[in-house]
């Protein structure tokens, strides 16, 4: 028997908990379902999807404990009080994921169910499957989490000098638990030891957070919006999503992830009022340079200063592409990095999952007899997700090439 691979409740993204939450304030009554995808078709051992429930099983008897309640309540202030009775009493339940493989071992994973019931599933069952793969194809021996944390440390050193303000956020397909907690112990101990003007900043990664006594960081994911576009309507999307989001965070939070359906809807919503409560953008699709160019044309159009805001930078980058990231936008913004893959899942001969779980439909009531499709439609037309039909319908809609 594979051992117990999540064995805390707050390994997982923050995130996930400022979401949840919003969402239990919002929408309390909103239903979803959820779909995995790996990009690279791959084929998976038998026998995985059987392993993966497994684990999901286990996962009904992690719990939240008091030292983690009381960790995010001292590090995550602006999160109301009622949300950790919530947590108290949330467990997992592996009713609501329903895994199967096909004849070749490729993979199918679905959720559903109440909004704030599956939320908690996605960054878990991601770290599971990835961590899984490795196991049961033989891999993790090619894991030295020696050489891991030297050239961890000295990725955190490079950032530093260059003046880059980073965070890890590679909990979702880490290749290991044991991997992940090398790589921000190293970061933690070059961030002590090592001269410069930049920053790490912390990790998405609650339970690493506690542990190393850093920063947990984190926002929101394309989730909220597809869910939103899901119910209302992707053409003010972004909007809800804006206002659901002050409504909870009361301008705290301030970084909004845009473009779950591109710039040019976005810019359209992105109103004086929001541009000057929220604290900055994350650019997490298309490319670096020309996102940044819109985001600051934005900003001056609406008579804002670009280089008061943040722009956080999260498409896939490495230490280079950050380092030279950092030289380009210093003097047209506050630039940040967040790192996931590259920082979590960087070994010699090892392939790094692309995998994710997106939502899909929503219902804003459980009374609904039908579900509505929803897709995410990101500036990489690549990464675009969801049933094509949907796909075609949502661009049309947003009068998008």
């Amino acid at each position: 028997m594979i051992p117990q691979i999540i064995k805390h409740f707050t390994d997982d993204d923050l995130y996930k908990f400022t979401m949840c939450c919003a969402v239990i304030d919002n929408y309390p009554r909103a239903q979803v379902r959820y779909t995995f995808q790996d990009r690279a078709h791959t084929c998976y051992p038998a026998g995985f999807a059987d392993e993966l429930m497994a684990q999901v099983a286990m996962l009904e008897e992690v719990v939240i404990t008091p030292e983690e309640i009381d960790f995010m309540k001292r590090s995550c202030p602006y999160i109301p009080f009622w949300f950790y009775d919530y947590l108290r009493g949330y467990r997992y339940d592996r009713r609501l994921v329903r895994a199967e493989q096909d004849a070749e071992g490729h993979l199918e994973v679905h959720f559903e169910g109440a909004w704030a019931d599956t939320i908690l599933l996605e960054v878990k069952v991601l770290a599971i499957i990835s961590e899984l793969y490795y196991i049961m194809t033989g891999q993790t021996d090619a894991f030295d989490l020696d050489d891991c944390y030297v050239r961890s440390y000295d990725k955190a050193r490079r950032l530093k000098e260059n003046g880059c303000c980073f965070s890890d956020m590679g909990t979702r397909r880490r290749a290991s638990m044991a991997v992940h907690d090398t790589v921000v112990r190293a970061m933690a101990t070059a961030q002590a030891e090592c001269p410069g003007s930049g920053c790490f900043i912390g990790t998405s990664n609650v339970y690493l957070a506690m542990k190393y006594g850093l920063k947990p960081i984190g926002t929101m994911a394309h989730e909220f919006v597809c869910a939103i576009a899901g119910m209302f309507g992707p053409l003010m999307a972004n909007h809800l999503a804006m206002r659901a989001w002050s409504a909870t965070y009361r301008g705290a939070l301030g970084t909004f992830l845009y473009d779950t359906y591109g710039w040019e809807i976005f810019s359209l919503n992105f109103s004086e009022d929001y541009a000057n409560m929220f604290k900055g953008l994350r650019v997490d699709s298309g490319d670096n340079y020309e996102q940044l160019e819109k985001i600051t044309a934005k900003y001056r159009s609406l008579g804002i200063d670009p280089r008061t805001k943040q722009v956080i930078f999260s498409n896939a980058l490495n230490t280079d592409q950050a380092i030279e990231l950092q030289h380009y936008a210093r003097e047209r913004c506050i630039p940040s990095f967040g790192i996931g893959t590259h920082f979590t899942n960087d070994f010699p001969g090892i392939k790094p999952r692309n995998i994710v779980i997106k939502l899909t439909a929503a219902k804003i009531t459980e009374s609904w007899t039908f579900f509505n499709p929803t897709c995410k439609l990101s500036e990489d037309h690549g990464k675009y997700t969801g049933d094509p039909e949907v796909v075609a319908r949502f661009k049309a809609i947003l009068h998008m090439d």
